[in-house]
């Protein structure tokens, strides 16, 4: 697969700037002020413990520019890629006191997103057989949305909206407060313009008769049953986009993309994937 590009600086930087100063807090690495002496240059590996997807190389390697730009860091692997345990990701040359206190910074990045990339990449798996793509929601870690998509994207997914201001998603909260799917959908058309999208949620097959003369761009078939959902799909025929959503695991992921779905959103790639197991040792 073909990674997404690094993230710009100017994204990373508030979020890895905020994940080292609560590292380091007021005094700093007290355990390397105390027992390494300035100028020790150490080489040291970043390794793969675990098989698993590889993401958060570019959060990471900021992570070191900021503690020290003059370490020089040596990819091995590329975001995206796939890892087995012992892989070599990366070799660290440069002050020891600089790696020492970049390192848990570093890898709490690089594992925390290569666990999302690794749990993406197994639900992408599931559903390779069919034309449905696996899809993340805005069930984020609060600040870490930017790095957290684009480990999904690197392990094979992509993104449904990402945040409340580039789509429009009619939820049914939504619809109980405007009185009606019509109106709810109406609304959003006299709103929306002519580039923003209009997807809207539905229950069940007499919502989605409803909406469908409305000309949503998408509906978003919230947790209904296979049988439910193929109905769905042949009512649609192709009149908009069909996302399912609910429901969703490893076990159920590959049925629901046999009914004809475009989309799975799937809001356990963020929420719920483990960290992968990644380590910086010194040979």
């Amino acid at each position: 697969m073909i990674a997404p590009p690094p993230l710009p600086d100017l994204v990373l930087d508030p979020i890895v700037r905020l994940a080292l100063s609560e590292d380091l807090g007021r005094a700093g690495d007290l355990t390397t002020d105390a027992t390494i002496k300035p100028g020790t240059m150490i080489e040291a590996k970043i390794a793969a413990r675990k098989p698993g997807r590889l993401a958060g190389m570019d959060a990471a390697a900021y992570a070191l520019k900021l503690v020290d730009p003059a370490v020089t860091l040596d990819q091995s692997k590329q975001d995206g890629d796939a890892l087995s345990p012992g892989d070599m990701i990366a070799t660290l040359s440069g002050e020891a006191r600089s790696i020492l206190i970049a390192e848990r910074t570093m890898l709490n990045f690089l594992g925390r997103l290569s666990g999302i990339a690794t749990l993406t990449a197994t639900f992408v798996d599931k559903v390779s057989h069919t034309d449905a793509t696996i899809v993340c929601t805005r069930k984020t870690t609060p600040g870490h949305r930017a790095v957290e998509k684009r480990a999904v994207r690197c392990g094979g997914g992509t993104s449904h909206r990402y945040g409340l201001d580039d789509a429009i998603l009619i939820k049914d909260n939504h619809i109980a407060a405007c009185g009606s799917i019509t109106e709810a959908l109406k609304r959003a058309h006299d709103y929306a313009g002519h580039l923003r999208m209009i997807e809207i949620e539905v229950d069940n097959l007499q919502q989605l008769e409803e909406a469908l003369p409305l000309k949503p761009h998408a509906v978003l078939l919230d947790n209904m049953d296979n049988d439910t959902l193929r109905r769905a799909v042949e009512m649609i025929d192709g009149a908009c986009k069909a996302e399912a959503s609910g429901g969703v695991n490893l076990d159920t992921v590959a049925g629901i993309a046999e009914t004809g779905v475009d989309y799975i959103s799937v809001g356990a790639l963020t929420h719920s994937a483990s960290n992968l197991d990644v380590g910086l040792d010194l040979p």
